[in-house]
């Protein structure tokens, strides 16, 4: 069935405080891409952008220039990756609306995943708003800005005009939000209903708007995907001028304002080499935002801003994340259970006697293998960072994202199975599909996100009633093929796998960074 499709010159074009945007109509919504909403010089804050004339709206801009390349393809069956062209001019976002026709909608800002360090607005197609805004009458806006050594290297040390150079990647946010706070209206947004949601480090960079008082008033919501982390991925403390020095000398340079001209290339070179001298040796070396007056810091680490305590926030993760990656090397429909048990007391010895009865209470309707792909990382820092902010307020809800992918007779969901389920795009991903499975829960999931954008509560008519979340009694949603609602019903199967499991996870961070 042919699709309506419209781009001339009468559609579609939005008045906005740059100048004006010429999108197009496809399927029903009014789409822009790439409209720039500010621009910076490195290592300073961005300012407000403006441009003559028309700006053709209608292709992906640039995303932040990366340190690392990835030289490697997905495999394409849970996600579906697509080339995107890296600048240092990054600073773009995308819209999708169901009309440019005065109506005040509900806005969800998406931040990609990455940590701080990579990706792009446009990087997955399931990632695309377009059945989002269609589905849920929703505005969606996407957006990039500086990541790794460009957004995140403190250098203020250095002298004023580089004092916030440890956040810019923050500030562009910021500027966004800025600029959809002004602008939003005019595309069928109701800027004073905004929610964010990201996934992985695209959950931390919710985390972090929420601990950055520039970003105040800009939106009321958020949705924190797989993006709870702790520890050494969160947060550079303490004076970057090692960092700064590094690079100078590394690049034969007398000053950082010579260090903000040379080529990104040469740059990325010597931020490296840093890298794998400090990191992971309590040395400020960049990458992660860097706390002081502009950013206060990760909330496992220093309170939450009280400022921001009564804003409502869905937060979970997905049964195995990067953990889920090891049942590739098993095959659970073929194992017996003596199979099982041999395998498991390989991994765990003698403390599989305590870890067992736990995990069988905990998911009674998984095989005991799956013990080998759970998640114990992500889920122990969503634990703690639950217990802290529903001490708040009561408007904090926690799920689990427990569907497995049907690859092989099942294998358990991994990091990011569940973007194709709030986006409503499971359909592009051939890795997703279950008959009756995945309709059902994508429903689940998606309406939730819905909910919770439009009215502050995730509840809806297609699951079971959903409490918020409080200190000493977590209401998780298990999202399955028998979605329903647990109550402390991992805690202590967490706190004995964590302990047993998070060192040698930590580990292997130092060991990964010692390869480079």
């Amino acid at each position: 069935m042919s699709k309506y499709f419209r781009y001339d010159d009468e559609a579609v074009f939005v008045t906005t405080t740059g100048g004006t945007v010429h999108g197009y109509e496809y399927d029903g919504l009014s789409i822009f891409k790439g409209i720039p909403y500010a621009k910076a010089n490195r290592f300073q804050d961005p300012e407000p952008v403006s441009w003559e004339g028309v700006f053709e709206a209608t292709g992906y801009g640039c995303g932040c220039a990366a340190v690392d390349t990835v030289d490697t393809p997905s495999k394409g069956l849970t996600d579906v990756s697509r080339y995107t062209p890296l600048s240092e001019d990054c600073q773009n976002l995308n819209i999708w609306t169901p009309g440019t026709d005065g109506e005040k909608r509900p806005v969800m800002v998406w931040l990609h995943g990455g940590a701080m360090s990579f990706g792009s607005s446009s990087a997955d197609d399931v990632c695309e708003g377009d059945e989002m805004a269609r589905y849920g009458n929703v505005v969606v806006v996407s957006l990039n800005h500086r990541l790794n050594v460009l957004g995140f290297c403190d250098l203020s040390d250095f002298g004023e005009k580089y004092r916030n150079s440890g956040n810019q990647g923050i500030a562009d946010m910021v500027a966004a939000l800025r600029w959809i706070r002004d602008n939003i209206e005019a595309f069928g947004g109701d800027p004073e209903n905004v929610t964010l949601f990201g996934q992985s480090g695209g959950g931390m960079k919710v985390t972090a708007l929420l601990q950055t008082p520039d970003a105040d008033g800009l939106f009321h919501k958020g949705i924190i995907m797989s993006g709870v982390q702790g520890g050494a991925l969160v947060d550079c403390v303490g004076s970057g001028r090692q960092m700064g020095e590094f690079l100078l000398n590394e690049l034969s340079l007398s000053s950082v304002d010579e260090l903000a001209e040379i080529p990104f290339p040469d740059l990325a070179s010597a931020f490296k080499k840093m890298r794998l001298k400090y990191r992971f040796h309590g040395v400020n070396a960049g990458e992660m935002p860097f706390r002081g007056d502009y950013y206060l810091g990760d909330p496992l680490e220093v309170p939450f801003r009280p400022e921001t305590s009564r804003i409502p926030l869905l937060v979970g993760s997905t049964f195995g994340e990067f953990d889920a990656f090891r049942a590739l090397s098993y095959r659970k429909y073929r194992m017996t259970e003596s199979e099982m048990n041999e395998q498991l007391a390989g991994e765990f010895g003698e403390d599989l006697s305590r870890l067992l009865p736990l995990f069988e209470r905990a998911y009674p309707d998984r095989k005991i293998i799956d013990l080998l792909a759970l998640d114990a990382m992500f889920r122990n820092y969503i634990i703690s960072y639950m217990k802290r902010r529903t001490a708040l307020n009561n408007c904090t809800w926690e799920y689990m994202f427990d569907l497995d992918m049907p690859s092989y007779g099942g294998i358990v969901p991994a990091h990011g199975n569940d973007l194709g389920f709030i986006f409503h795009t499971t359909d592009r991903a051939p890795g997703l599909q279950e008959p009756g499975v995945t309709e059902k829960v994508e429903s689940e999931f998606f309406n939730a996100a819905i909910s919770f954008a439009r009215t502050g509560d995730p509840n809806h008519a297609g699951i079971p009633q959903w409490d918020a979340s409080a200190p000493d009694q977590m209401n998780t949603l298990v999202f399955n093929k028998n979605t329903g609602v647990r109550v402390n019903y991992d805690q202590e199967l967490n706190a004995l796998l964590s302990e047993i499991k998070l060192p040698k996870q930590l580990a292997g961070l130092y060991v990964s960074v010692a390869k480079e």
